[in-house]
């Protein structure tokens, strides 16, 4: 083999998991496509000794701790992964194949953001969507939650903990039923019934949410939650594909609780199995997979050991 271990993602949670692996003494490979979910945020927060570190800054400083313990670290897509023998060939499109005895998967998401105008644009500046990571920035501001999900109501009833002044835009949503409507109430949620169109921005600032009718509310940060597609096409050949999160915020590809997926030999963590994990938590269970992905290897070492000494 080529390598005890590849693994496709060079995020928080790849580098993590290559980080443990490289310390345990084995050959590993990073396959990093190079397009991080949170390029857009000005810096990673809710992480301990690290909060508010430029994204690129953090990977940056990730790679090279890979590289000090000897992994290799490489920018490319992989395209397909497929068994053969007692291990794994990863196909890099139009670079040279190699061959793995494991499979760590830590490819994250891909936000599939509404169609509404102007918020593309905004998105991870003053257009957000997760209160743990950017409500601080947000404090005390006038915040528009625009329901674009199942996760609507919780969100908007989050982001009251960072402001007084919220409104939940229903958009194209049904009509809440009158618990909730009572719950966003008596919280002082304001409720806006009607679809957005676009987002209003004046001196590259956002100002208001402007309906279909003409109508613009005063806004100034807005908060959508945007259906999470994993990143994992390359699995088809294992027959590995992802399934709806039970949360239904996007999709996810399961594991047990070692990180393990349904195909002996191939792991997975971060984001790709948990669409709401921050970069902490991502980061810590890559870092735990990767231990027990070790422990996996080990056995296998000794069983071939063992096979060896009788003979």
């Amino acid at each position: 083999m080529d390598y005890d271990v590849v693994v496709v993602g060079g995020g928080a949670a790849g580098l993590s998991g290559a980080l443990m692996l490289a310390r345990a003494r084995r050959s590993v490979l990073v396959v990093d496509a190079g397009a991080p979910r949170n390029a857009p945020a000005d810096g990673v927060h809710g992480l301990l000794a690290r909060d508010g570190v430029p994204p690129a800054e953090l990977l940056a400083v990730g790679r090279e701790e890979v590289r000090r313990y000897g992994g290799l670290v490489e920018r490319g897509e992989v395209v397909d992964v497929r068994r053969v023998d007692d291990g794994f060939v990863v196909d890099r499109g139009d670079v040279t194949t190699v061959r793995a005895r494991r499979v760590l998967v830590a490819t994250g998401l891909v936000d599939e953001l509404p169609d509404v105008s102007g918020l593309r644009e905004r998105w991870g500046r003053d257009v957000v969507h997760c209160p743990y990571c950017h409500g601080w920035e947000v404090r005390d501001r006038a915040i528009g939650v625009v329901a674009t999900g199942p996760m609507a109501v919780h969100q908007v009833a989050l982001f009251r903990q960072w402001s007084a002044d919220v409104t939940y835009f229903a958009h194209v949503t049904s009509p809440l039923p009158d618990v909730q409507a009572e719950r966003l109430a008596a919280r002082g949620i304001r409720v806006v019934v009607g679809e957005v169109a676009a987002l209003e921005v004046a001196a590259d600032r956002l100002v208001g949410v402007r309906l279909v009718d003409g109508s613009v509310v005063a806004r100034d940060a807005v908060a959508v939650a945007p259906r999470m597609k994993v990143r994992a096409d390359f699995l088809k050949s294992l027959d590995l594909t992802a399934v709806e999160h039970p949360s239904g915020a996007g999709d996810h590809i399961p594991v047990d609780e070692f990180g393990r997926t349904a195909v002996s030999g191939v792991w997975a963590a971060g984001n790709v199995t948990n669409p709401m994990a921050q970069v902490g938590a991502a980061a810590a269970a890559a870092a735990d997979a990767a231990a027990r992905l070790n422990a996996d290897l080990v056995e296998e070492d000794t069983d071939r050991a063992v096979a060896a000494y009788r003979r």
